[in-house]
């Protein structure tokens, strides 16, 4: 487990030696990573960061808000609208991996972009250690590691928490005083929804994995999971009223962990379950059936893409 009060001040120190008397942008997603990066950065530069949160449209329900409740003591917060952008970039990638490189590389070029504009050299990110460990190795790219583009225009990229697992990065948030709703908050992927729809990312799909996402998130907060998810997985006949359907098939996902590296499928209770369903498929007409995931970490991942 980390050292936090040695920790703190060191990290605060590495990226103040990294910036200098640059100006530094923040990838600041409202996860307990990025945030808690955000939080280090802020205290070690102060006005020289520019934190900066891109709305691409793969986001939860409510999270351009959220954001912007949360983070309003930073002044110089910056909120990005690049929906159009993102859809535009993964329209017609049904692969995860070439979906993981798009949004990587879109995100990078939002960041330049406020960088060219502020001033600034170099870029701060809450990359963790099991983002390195599974871009590095065959299981997937990280959109802040494997997925960024080979040609990034900053003289540098601070990682402070790069050798972190995700526990002990809530440690460090707690140790800074976070909200609760930051440091407890459970993970949600860099690339957001899209890793959470089978195949090419669409606003109709999207729309269903917001809406399910919210539910699963609301049914099972008193489970206490590590993580918890829907993923739109495709479609299959159903009926709706008098009518027959093709319809969506949604996938609820419940897992407990550590740290992300392994994971089990949590027990969820049938009558949960059933409300979950329920609700899913009477909140979205569209959606034909509800599914329950019951794999553990490995043979699965976490995420579906």
């Amino acid at each position: 487990m980390v050292d936090v009060e040695s920790f703190v001040p060191e990290a605060k120190t590495e990226i103040a030696e990294a910036v200098g008397e640059s100006n530094a942008v923040i990838a600041l997603s409202g996860g307990v990573d990025s945030s808690t990066a955000a939080a280090l950065a802020y205290d070690a530069v102060g006005d020289q960061l520019t934190p900066v949160y891109v709305d691409t449209g793969l986001m939860r329900k409510g999270e351009t808000e959220g954001i912007r409740e949360t983070f309003d003591y930073m002044d110089s917060l910056r909120v990005i609208d690049a929906n159009e952008r993102f859809l535009a970039a993964l329209e017609g990638v049904t692969d995860p991996e070439e979906k993981r490189h798009a949004i990587g590389e879109q995100f990078i070029r939002e960041f330049e972009a406020v960088a060219e504009e502020v001033g600034a050299d170099y870029l701060v990110q809450g990359t963790i250690y099991p983002d390195r460990i599974e871009s590095e190795g065959t299981i997937k790219s990280h959109h802040n590691v494997g997925g960024l583009p080979e040609a990034v225009d900053f003289e540098g990229i601070v990682e402070p928490m790069r050798d972190l697992y995700k526990d002990e990065v809530r440690e460090v948030a707690r140790a800074l005083d976070l909200e609760t709703v930051v440091s407890e908050r459970m993970p949600f992927p860099g690339p957001g929804l899209a890793v959470r729809i089978l195949g090419e990312v669409t606003e109709e799909k999207l729309a269903v994995a917001r809406e399910a996402n919210h539910v699963v998130e609301e049914e099972l907060a008193d489970h206490d999971p590590w993580q918890a998810l829907a993923a739109v997985i495709g479609k299959a006949t159903g009926v709706k009223g008098d009518n027959r359907v093709h319809g969506w098939v949604v996938a609820v996902r419940s897992v407990e962990s550590r740290d992300g590296m392994t994971a089990r499928a949590q027990e969820v209770d049938w009558e949960t379950l059933q409300r979950i369903q329920s609700r899913i498929t009477g909140e979205n007409e569209t959606v034909s059936r509800v599914l329950y995931d019951v794999t553990h970490k490995p043979p699965a991942t976490i995420e579906y893409e």
